[in-house]
């Protein structure tokens, strides 16, 4: 299967309580913009990211969605994020969180590939075997996931109740690293 049209949705509406500060604001908005730019320079034609709990201005070439509902946990922010890229002529979205600030365009170029050539259309990147970001899921499978959201977790319980979802080893080129509580200088 040929990408004709990928969207990438970056997750970025949360508090981030054990952070201490909602993570879209981390490294000075550093975070958001490496996301951005992962996104969209690994095949992203379209960028949107999701907010929340926070208020920012977003980088070109991404825009901003709204999730009303960010409060209710990660299940809001992706049904807002998937509601925004079920407008576009996209075949894919490419999902990622704010998070994970050494992921590149590599990793995300990979796992889209991998979705792309897959009959399932279903792919994740995996970090030394553990399961991470981004993960690419084809538009025929929004509904069935959209079904499913609910509270404070993501597509995580649709993609391990599944067997077709292609892990794509990615350690060679980050760590993944989801970082929930800041770093502290030595």
């Amino acid at each position: 299967m040929a990408v004709r049209y990928a969207a990438g949705v970056v997750l970025a509406a949360g508090a981030g309580t054990r952070f201490g500060m909602p993570k879209v604001l981390a490294a000075e908005g550093e975070w958001l913009a490496a996301a951005v730019d992962a996104l969209h320079g690994g095949g992203c034609a379209e960028v949107l990211v999701v907010l929340g709990a926070a208020q920012v201005r977003v980088p070109a070439p991404a825009c901003a969605v709204l999730a009303p509902d960010w409060a209710q946990g990660l299940s809001a922010s992706l049904r807002a994020g998937l509601a925004a890229v079920s407008r576009y002529d996209v075949d894919f979205a490419v999902i990622t969180v704010v998070d994970t600030p050494d992921v590149g365009a590599d990793v995300v170029r990979r796992v889209l590939d991998a979705a792309a050539t897959s009959t399932s259309g279903l792919a994740r990147a995996v970090f030394g075997g553990r399961p991470g970001h981004p993960v690419v899921i084809a538009g025929r499978h929004w509904p069935a996931l959209t079904e499913q959201l609910d509270g404070d977790v993501g597509a995580g319980p649709f993609l391990r109740a599944r067997d077709d979802v292609i892990a794509v080893e990615c350690g060679d080129l980050a760590t993944g690293a989801d970082i929930d509580v800041p770093q502290r200088e030595a």
